[in-house]
């Protein structure tokens, strides 16, 4: 839409499923979690590393992260990777903001929509609420070391390598800008949730203080929604426990 070049991989065979990672994360973390092996014979997947992560392009100008361009990436993967059948789409944590916000404006080509650790609330303070007061500034003065040092602070244990390794790819002034511009981002109305029509399936750590309430929310709004509580998981570790999240997602992507 605006030039930015967006890198995405394609793996496996079958009805195409769009993975769209959370903050500072790329494509790499459906490989290293297990869910790329468990999905490939039955999914033709579609991983994609979000503009300003991975081997996307990383601008530093805040404008350049708007949901609208956000979604504008999504949908051309899918007019080129599968212009004539909908899509299931799986986003985490910010990748599930992104693929709701594709679902309410382009139902036609979602097939079923799955959402972890999601929100649609409005942003602003989300990531201090997330990860730790002043991360945005760390990030900018300190790099990408310096939020890992902060998170594993305030989470009490290190990010696990796999997350830790994923987030050293990127470049530090592009997730700020990413951050800063995410957090302007209002909220989808609950009028709004209520007329998804798309079979939904959310999941959330039970140990995820923010974002536990917001996925029971949006349970109670979206009508046709499951949840699943991957037990003892917070925000940063509900994703890498895929064996919890594949006993959800397969019957889920399975029925639809």
């Amino acid at each position: 839409m605006d030039g930015a070049r967006i890198t995405y991989q394609i793996v496996g065979d079958g009805p195409p499923l769009l993975m769209v990672h959370g903050t500072a994360l790329s494509r790499s973390i459906w490989r290293g979690f297990g869910y790329v092996k468990a999905l490939q014979e039955q999914y033709r997947l579609i991983l994609v590393d979000m503009r300003g992560h991975g081997r996307s392009d990383k601008p530093h100008d805040s404008d350049s992260y708007a949901m609208d361009l956000v979604v504008g990436d999504l949908l051309e993967i899918l007019d080129t990777e599968s212009p004539f059948e909908p899509a299931h789409v799986l986003g985490y944590s910010f990748g599930g903001r992104s693929v709701m916000s594709l679902t309410v404006e382009h139902s036609e080509r979602v097939r079923s929509l799955t959402v972890g650790g999601g929100s649609s609330r409005p942003m602003t303070g989300a990531f201090d609420a997330l990860f730790f007061p002043g991360c945005i500034d760390a990030l900018e003065s300190g790099g990408i070391e310096g939020f890992l040092t902060g998170w594993g602070a305030r989470r009490g244990k290190p990010v696990d390598p796999q997350t830790a390794t994923a987030f050293r790819i990127n470049d530090p002034l592009a997730l700020a800008a990413y951050m800063r511009r995410a957090e302007k981002e209002q909220g989808i109305d609950d009028a709004v949730l209520r007329r998804i029509a798309t079979p939904t399936l959310l999941f959330v750590g039970s140990r995820d203080r923010e974002r536990l309430p917001d996925t029971e929310h949006l349970e109670s709004m979206i009508p046709d929604s499951a949840l699943a509580v991957i037990e003892g998981a917070d925000h940063a570790s509900a994703v890498a426990d895929s064996e919890a999240v594949l006993r959800a997602l397969i019957p889920f992507l399975s029925r639809q």
